[in-house]
């Protein structure tokens, strides 16, 4: 095998591939990128462990077709750190050589016959503005749990109804939910999948440059791979198996009181506040007519409070939170102003967000947050 590549095309394609892999995987072969070189002058780079694969097609090249394995990292390590010249690639034996300019490194190969057949992709479903996917995915993947021991709740639900997909997350303290649309390959398609939210985060960050997005899902007895594809890059994950838990039945159907305030103040107050917040120590808000007032810490300890404007609608109300929870919801509105929705002090509050301080909420994107108890 040998080829002649641009180091840029290399290092960024490499870098993309390797993202995923394992950091000890079950066998060593799974820490590597496979290289394939085609005589059409096409490089295909591919990773697998088994459960999420990465494919990456760039033109080079290339006077040798052939194939071969090597340690992912380290060859994403040295694509980066190579000067902006050409970069050849000769396997020899063995070894394979990069060189680049005045730079040369030598790898060792692993044997490709034990690398696994990577999944081949599913029939694509839709297709999705990249942009679109990548915020409506970080909006929602805040909310879901980091705890491996339950894994139901480490996934994102995306239940698809003809141009419509929802996204929801929870790791049991909150709930995040996210209305989108696409454009689906049959009009009356109608699934659900339950994606990792690492793996659903990863391919939406990184192909979410792209004008639009391929979605594919497998089909069977029921639906175990999704696919995610754009500008020559495939990435598969198999899906979480499990029942997800009815979260949607959780948002209130009436909230008989409601605040609005400027979101980027009630998140800027929020984190000043909490400076003074032990860890686990929640932070108060005290919504009466005009105002909310944070506050912080009691006793002997270091305390803090602020106040800032606020429309306050029915009677008032005091609650306290998380404050990371708090502001993991704040951070993923993206409007002037935020509506806080009560039912009662200690049930669950639901955040929305507004254009303008008057009129109504934005129901694209609900956060629902559980409060924290306090003493009266």
């Amino acid at each position: 095998m040998k080829f002649r590549v641009d180091r840029d095309v290399l290092a960024d394609a490499v870098t993309w591939t390797a993202r995923s892999l394992p950091t000890r995987p079950p066998v060593p072969v799974l820490a590597g990128v496979r290289i394939e070189a085609d005589s059409t002058g096409t490089i295909q780079l591919s990773s697998f462990d088994y459960e999420v694969s990465a494919r990456s097609e760039i033109p080079a090249d290339v006077s040798e077709p052939g194939v071969v394995l090597v340690s992912g990292r380290l060859l994403a390590e040295i694509s980066r750190a190579l000067p902006a010249k050409p970069v050849d690639v000769v396997l020899d034996g063995t070894k394979v050589t990069v060189t680049c300019g005045a730079s040369r490194f030598t790898l060792l190969t692993m044997p490709v016959d034990d690398y696994p057949a990577l999944p081949v992709m599913p029939d694509v479903a839709g297709t999705v503005d990249g942009d679109d996917l990548a915020h409506a995915v970080a909006q929602v993947t805040v909310a879901a749990s980091r705890d491996d021991t339950l894994p139901l709740l480490t996934g994102v639900r995306m239940e698809i109804e003809g141009e419509k997909i929802t996204l929801l997350a929870t790791d049991r303290y909150r709930l995040a939910l996210r209305q989108l649309t696409w454009t689906p390959s049959s009009p009356d398609l109608s699934t659900t999948a339950l994606v990792r939210a690492r793996t659903l985060s990863d391919a939406a960050k990184s192909l979410g440059s792209s004008s639009s997005v391929n979605i594919a899902l497998s089909t069977g007895q029921g639906i175990d791979m999704i696919g995610f594809e754009a500008n020559g890059r495939h990435t598969t994950s198999l899906l979480v198996d499990g029942d997800y838990p009815p979260v949607r039945r959780l948002f209130p159907d009436e909230t008989p009181i409601h605040a609005v305030v400027l979101t980027q103040s009630l998140a800027d107050a929020a984190k000043r506040v909490s400076l003074v917040a032990e860890r686990n120590t929640p932070i108060r808000l005290s919504f009466t007519e005009g105002q909310v007032v944070l506050d912080a810490g009691q006793g002997d300890d270091a305390q803090a409070s602020e106040a800032l404007e606020a429309t306050l609608v029915g009677e008032d109300i005091s609650v306290a939170f998380n404050p990371q929870f708090l502001l993991d919801g704040l951070g993923a509105l993206n409007t002037p102003f935020v509506r806080l929705s009560f039912t009662h002090p200690n049930k669950p509050v639901e955040f929305t967000g507004q254009d303008s301080l008057e009129g109504d909420d934005l129901q694209e994107y609900r956060y629902l947050l559980v409060p924290i108890r306090f003493a009266s």
